[in-house]
């Protein structure tokens, strides 16, 4: 990690959903919790736990100097809501293979 920036990564035990328009997207008892310098708690989740079958695949990609290259899901009215690290940096692969959305309910 560069200097003064860190990222943590722990197994959550709380229950996450993520609804939109009314309609489940995901549910998780297994997130992880990514807690990194100057942004908020990040709860991916795993795959499994997704309704990929109601996400559209985005042109969109961003860069983390930290976590490696994004790729982004869309769901109707709500473009690159969903996000993942197919091919994350070394100090974060434990999130590989999961997503993250902007908005989660932690139940």
């Amino acid at each position: 990690m560069g200097k003064g920036h860190t990222i943590t990564i722990e197994k959550g035990t709380q229950r996450v959903r993520v609804v939109h328009d009314g309609q489940v997207l995901a549910e998780s008892d297994r997130p992880l919790l990514l807690r990194e310098t100057g942004a908020p708690v990040r709860y991916y989740l795993p795959a499994e736990d997704v309704r990929l079958d109601l996400l559209t695949p985005s042109e969109t990609h961003t860069h983390c100097p930290f976590k490696g290259t994004a790729s982004y899901w869309s769901v109707p009215g709500a473009q690159d809501l969903v996000w993942s690290y197919p091919e994350p940096k070394p100090d974060v692969t434990e999130i590989k293979d999961h997503l993250c959305f902007y908005d989660v309910e932690v139940l």
